[in-house]
């Protein structure tokens, strides 16, 4: 990606669905001097979401998208996100999958982060699915987004040692707040800074 001179950050998206932990890591990242992003617009399918609270926190643009009529809603994002000027997307515990057409539009400019060491465990219950098969390590990846899900090629990836005591729970908490210091760094990775 080119990035341009100036206070001309890349102007993105961040799409959540629940609490929006990695979008309040990427937003205060954003008002950094070293972040070629800005974060100017939210987007979510729940309204009940916690994170878009952050919206009014961080002065920022939000909408909801209930994605019932998935077409309906992705045509009127991409109008809504060409109007806001936006450039990339970051899906942060987005959980609905864009469509191929979408993901055209925004070819090599949407990333995701997962929370598993990809590419094993693609999809849902990834804590749950590492402690039943008695791995090891977990952990985090960005990846961009490409038609297939969790498929993209990937940026950046953190270990996770897993202990015996370990839950789902305590899996979970010791994994997101990797991803929070993860998520910035593959930005500057993908800007080459």
């Amino acid at each position: 990606m080119v990035l341009s001179t100036g206070d001309n950050r890349v102007r993105t998206a961040v799409f959540i669905s629940g609490t929006g932990s990695n979008l309040k890591s990427l937003a205060k990242f954003s008002k950094t001097k070293i972040s070629p992003i800005s974060i100017n617009f939210i987007v979510s399918n729940n309204y009940k979401a916690k994170g878009l609270n952050y919206a009014k926190e961080f002065k920022i643009k939000k909408k909801v998208l209930n994605f019932k009529n998935k077409k309906l809603s992705e045509n009127k994002l991409l109008s809504i996100l060409k109007k806001n000027n936006i450039e990339m997307i970051c899906l942060a515990g987005f959980m609905k999958i864009l469509s191929k057409n979408f993901i055209k539009k925004f070819k090599g400019k949407i990333l995701n982060i997962h929370p598993s060491l990809l590419p094993k465990y693609k999809g849902l219950n990834t804590h749950q699915r590492v402690l039943k098969n008695k791995e090891k390590y977990s952990g985090c990846t960005v990846h961009f987004v490409n038609a297939r899900l969790d498929s993209g090629k990937i940026i950046l990836q953190k270990k996770v040692r897993i202990l015996k005591k370990d839950t789902e729970s305590s899996l979970g908490k010791k994994i997101l707040a990797q991803e929070h210091k993860l998520y910035p760094k593959a930005i500057l990775k993908v800007f080459n800074l």
